[in-house]
């Protein structure tokens, strides 16, 4: 059967918002009368993001455990009740053929919703290390989609399907842009470049780990591209003044994140979940220094699962101060490692994920 009505439940930060959307737009293309409904936890940014995306989205009123004691657990268990009452009756009314988790704090009172009325269900987890609400719902759920290989540890192995992570088609196609990449940011092509991404609101140890290094960049000739993030420019440009040396980019924000990685010969970047799914995507050399100040450390395990295999670098966010750029130039010196490097992180590459979960789906309803 086609799908007619679909909701999508979850968010909380990017690495689960878009995947949603880029769930909801596959259903779309591929049944253009079916309605999508998100449902999200109100005050969270999926609240705005969804719309802006041009789907329809209902807020419950649920947050996570805090780890410190504090007045928010006390009024937790509230909370889940009563998402899963306002849950129930948005399913009620909506009736729809499919209830979708991408993680996040509103997922796990829906799919948990669903799952006693009996709505086929199916969770996609972006992390190698998955979320505790997922882990709780994963013995209900009809289908679990995710991006790594070795989530039977976690999961039951008869509903697991390898599917990948949503990724920004615009952003990973980067065959024939090196050269309009260069023009873009006014960089010579004959120069070693460096693209650090710290995510829309950066990174600041990424950024203090280069910040004292720009002079050393211009003397071994390495260009940089830099995005440090839309709370970080401002001080940044204090403290640097306004004259960086030639070949220095600094940008709060990319637009044209496909030229930034055409250009570059090796990228450095946090872990999250999506980001990693591009650069296996992008096959460029990469180091990746983890954020520590995420649940259940994440971005670490993401890192390892590319690490194990050959395919990415890691250092530590504790000692990436003193170490990345000592890594970088060592990389950027060293051409073989580079060459297996790209060659082994593309080997984890998984194309057109949208269209594998679609297809999962589909799966579950016929």
């Amino acid at each position: 059967m086609s799908i007619k009505r679909a909701v999508i439940s979850g968010g909380g930060t990017g690495g689960h918002i878009f995947p949603a959307i880029a769930i909801a737009n596959r259903i779309k293309l591929e049944n253009p009368t079916a309605e999508v409904l998100f449902i999200g936890a109100m005050g969270k940014m999926e609240m705005e993001k969804v719309p802006q995306a041009g789907y329809p989205i209902e807020g419950l009123w649920i947050s996570g455990f805090q780890r410190r004691l504090t007045v928010k657990n006390l009024m937790l268990p509230f909370k889940i009740i009563r998402s899963m009452l306002k849950a129930r009756a948005i399913l009620k009314r909506f009736a729809p053929d499919v209830v979708i988790g991408v993680g996040g704090y509103a997922s796990g009172p829906t799919l948990k919703v669903a799952t006693q009325l009996g709505i086929p269900t199916v969770i996609q987890e972006q992390n190698s290390f998955p979320g505790k609400t997922n882990k709780l719902l994963a013995s209900k759920v009809s289908k679990i989609c995710v991006a790594y290989e070795g989530l039977e540890r976690f999961f039951p192995a008869n509903k697991i399907e390898l599917t990948g992570n949503p990724v920004r088609e615009d952003v990973v196609q980067i065959e024939g842009k090196r050269e309009a990449a260069f023009e873009f940011f006014q960089l010579d092509s004959n120069k070693k470049t460096v693209f650090i991404v710290g995510g829309s609101l950066g990174a600041r140890t990424l950024n203090e780990s280069v910040k004292h290094q720009l002079a050393y960049f211009a003397e071994k000739d390495v260009q940089l591209i830099w995005q440090c993030g839309k709370f970080h420019l401002d001080a940044l440009k204090t403290e640097l003044g306004d004259e960086l040396p030639k070949g220095i980019i600094l940008t709060d924000f990319i637009s044209r994140m496909d030229y930034a990685y055409a250009a570059a010969d090796i990228i450095i970047s946090r872990a999250g979940a999506i980001a990693v799914s591009e650069l296996c995507l992008i096959g460029k050399p990469v180091i990746l220094v983890p954020s520590p100040n995420v649940a259940e450390d994440h971005q670490t395990k993401n890192a390892m699962a590319l690490v194990d295999r050959g395919a990415a670098l890691l250092v530590k966010d504790v000692v990436a101060r003193e170490e990345l750029v000592p890594a970088i130039m060592e990389l950027l010196n060293n051409a073989n490692e580079s060459l297996v490097l790209g060659e082994k992180i593309k080997e984890l590459a998984i194309h057109q994920a949208d269209a594998k979960i679609t297809a999962v789906i589909n799966k579950v309803l016929n």
